[in-house]
């Protein structure tokens, strides 16, 4: 284990390095959020309380939302692009001589950037959203070790999903086809365009079903206490995706890596 903190640590502080795209990302985060607000708050003026929500969780949900967006990777992350690259171009081969596992590794790499993004592009956000907005905050120590599980849990969901794009480049030569994909449906079934809540009949269903909801949708209603069957509920439904992507990972690292050594790679 120690080998795959000091991954994490290491990418930690090669995403720190970048300064000033941080800084940028978080202002572009920042005015994206105040764009948001503008139109939820149109939109529960019309229809108070719509999906449960009152106007504060509402504008919450919002800032949430922009600090949740980059360390969750849903608008994709540069660890498992890289990935992909690397199993395009055949420098993928020099990942799989290492003796670690590549899940694992890349998991690490992901750790590390999501923990500084979520620091620096998570945080900044939301501070400016809190000294403008009246918003909603976790009311015990409980709720806060909740939201800190949740959020860690959607980010593990997220690199399953992403690490499985990345790795069908082995059967489909080229992955970026479903990478703009992926990114269409995390954008539309995470809540990132708007709170899964708000969906309507069996579309809301299925969308609160999928393992993208766990990856931003699930962690904003722990920290707004809004989760229908508890927290209990919320966490074991992101660790029920934890499980089916991590098993379906190693499987696919298993039949590509036995798909690199039929071809002589």
């Amino acid at each position: 284990m120690g080998v795959y903190w000091a991954i994490a640590v290491r990418s930690f502080r090669r995403f720190s390095t970048y300064r000033i795209a941080t800084l940028s990302g978080a202002f572009t985060n920042t005015v994206f959020g105040f764009i948001f607000c503008g139109v939820y708050l149109t939109l529960w003026h019309t229809r108070p309380g719509l999906g449960g929500y009152d106007v504060s969780d509402a504008l919450t949900f919002v800032w949430l939302q922009q600090g949740l967006l980059i360390p969750t990777g849903i608008m994709g992350a540069t660890t498992t692009i890289e990935l992909g690259e690397r199993v395009r171009t055949g420098e993928i081969a020099v990942d799989l001589y290492r003796p670690t596992r590549l899940m694992i590794w890349w998991m690490s790499v992901d750790a590390g950037r999501a923990a500084f993004q979520l620091i620096a592009r998570g945080g900044l956000p939301l501070l400016v959203g809190a000294l403008v907005f009246d918003l909603s905050w976790p009311t015990s120590v409980w709720q806060w070790l909740a939201v800190v599980v949740a959020v860690s849990f959607g980010i593990l969901v997220s690199f399953g999903v992403r690490y499985l794009v990345a790795l069908s480049g082995f059967w489909i030569t080229d992955s970026r086809g479903l990478e703009g994909l992926a990114l269409v449906l995390s954008l539309f079934f995470s809540g990132a365009t708007l709170p899964l809540v708000v969906f309507p009949g069996w579309i809301g269903e299925v969308a609160r079903a999928t393992p993208w909801a766990a990856t931003l949708q699930v962690p904003i209603d722990v920290w707004l206490g809004r989760n229908p069957g508890g927290v209990g509920s919320a966490l074991a439904f992101q660790l029920l995706w934890i499980v089916v992507l991590g098993v379906a990972g190693m499987l696919a690292t298993s039949l590509a890596t036995r798909k690199v050594v039929i071809a002589g790679g």
